[in-house]
């Protein structure tokens, strides 16, 4: 069901957590809201699952308000799902009692799976691929199963919007992974409008419809995973979202940038960014799009730090304005710790293309 959050401001004392949100929810859609800690994500969360009430503003879940000033309709009078960051598992209920409780109790539950409790139990089970495991207790079962025991209770009445608080921060590297598959095969198969606050930016750009970059109780930036990464509106999303360099340099026109390099003698052209980096002098880079030489006529700089990481190594160049972040291909001939390099743009990453002067 389509959500629509309506001018919301949330104020704690004299400090202001939301300033002036504005989102429209698509039915059946996953949205992905990102930002650093404090921030005002699981405030705006809290706002949608009926925890608090907004200062300001209003929130329509299926055409109804649900969220005014000091009014607020309460959780489990809201047709929604909640999947915690702790789990929030009850210790004396096995796996199904976990996936039954909701369809006993979920005040929004169609007459259908009121009549076929048994059948939607055994279904939810299969979902979430755990149906050896329906008579187990919680602390019987590993991070990742405790995990789908969270996903399977919420999705058991089939709410209209699913709500989840970093699901996977507790988890470790290779579970994580494992869980973005299945919550995206969780999202494919139940077809569930989907909210998921996250600080971790490869969450959110492998699993969601659209992201929600968050900075300072503001909306900075909404778009698809490929606009945010490619074309960011802010000093802030560039930086956030794939650690872009941000060149200083100037704007000879909309799509002109001239580097601020003494060592470098060429314009790059074709470039499309924000007129609020324009405004700045900005230009944002990914590490990717950039390479290394021993010669050529880039800019010059100082290889400051190395970090290998498998395919990639991450390498850190002073260019004396800035430090300036470069991910290279392994197999490459690697470069050390005090080498003097020339930074290029890489032709082969659908970066700006150059003109000499």
């Amino acid at each position: 069901m389509a959500t629509e959050i309506k001018n919301i401001t949330k104020f704690f004392g004299k400090t202001q957590a939301l300033k002036t949100i504005n989102l429209s929810i698509k039915d059946g859609e996953f949205i992905a809201i990102l930002g650093p800690s404090g921030c005002g994500k699981t405030t705006l969360l809290k706002l949608l699952a009926g925890f608090d009430s907004p200062t300001d503003g209003i929130i329509m879940i299926d055409h109804q308000n649900v969220s005014e000033k000091n009014n607020s309709t309460p959780p489990e009078k809201r047709n929604i799902g909640m999947v915690f960051q702790s789990f929030a598992l009850w210790p004396h209920m096995t796996v199904k009692d976990h996936i039954k409780f909701p369809l006993l109790h979920h005040q929004f539950l169609a007459n259908d799976l009121k009549n076929n409790i048994e059948k939607r139990i055994d279904e939810v089970l299969n979902i979430v691929e755990l149906q050896t495991y329906a008579n187990r207790m919680p602390h019987e079962l590993s991070g990742g199963q405790k995990q789908r025991v969270a996903l399977a209770r919420a999705i058991a009445p089939k709410p209209a919007l699913l709500l989840m608080d970093e699901p996977l921060s507790s988890l470790d590297a290779e579970l994580r992974m494992e869980m973005r598959r299945e919550i995206q095969s969780l999202h494919r198969m139940t077809g569930a409008t989907i909210v998921y606050v996250t600080h971790d930016q490869e969450e959110a750009l492998a699993m969601a419809d659209r992201i929600v970059v968050m900075n300072n109780g503001q909306i900075q930036q909404v778009g698809t995973p490929r606009e945010i990464y490619r074309k960011p509106n802010t000093e802030f999303v560039a930086k956030f979202v794939g650690k872009a360099n941000l060149i200083h340099g100037k704007w000879l026109n909309e799509v002109t940038f001239k580097p601020y390099s003494v060592s470098i003698q060429s314009n790059w052209m074709n470039i499309e960014v924000s007129s609020d980096l324009r405004a700045k002098n900005l230009c944002p880079i990914r590490p990717e799009q950039f390479s290394l030489s021993y010669t050529g006529e880039g800019i010059e700089g100082e290889i400051m730090n190395v970090q290998f990481q498998g395919k990639e190594i991450h390498y850190t160049v002073n260019i004396g304005s800035d430090l300036i972040a470069i991910h290279e291909d392994s197999q490459n001939k690697p470069f050390y710790i005090g080498d003097t390099v020339y930074v290029n743009l890489n032709q082969k990453n659908n970066v700006p293309s150059l003109i000499t002067i």
